[in-house]
C-alpha cells in the first residue's frame, strides 16, 4: 500500500505472491538479489558472493543457477 501511496517508490519484495500482485498493481518491484547488485554497482560494497553466502547460512532460500547468475551479473564468476 505504502508503494502505491508514494508515487516512484520500488517495493522491495521477494515473495511470490507479493511480487505478483505488485505487478499486477504496476508497483515497480526489487528483491535482495537486485538490491546486492545495485549496492556492489553503487560502491556500497566491494563484492556479493560474502552476503550471498550469509544470506543462505541464515535460511535465504537461493537455487544454484540464480545464484551462479547474481554472480556473473557482479562480475564475480569463475
Amino acid at each position: 500500500m505504502l508503494a502505491l501511496e508514494m508515487p516512484g517508490s520500488i517495493a522491495l519484495l521477494d515473495d511470490g505472491l507479493a511480487r505478483r500482485v505488485a505487478i499486477a498493481r504496476g508497483i515497480p518491484i526489487k528483491g535482495t538479489l537486485g538490491l546486492l547488485l545495485d549496492a556492489k554497482r553503487a560502491g556500497h560494497i566491494p563484492v556479493v558472493k560474502p552476503s550471498l553466502d550469509k544470506l543462505q547460512d541464515l535460511g535465504f532460500r537461493l537455487a544454484e543457477p540464480t545464484r551462479a547468475a547474481v554472480l556473473k551479473l557482479a562480475g564475480e564468476s569463475s
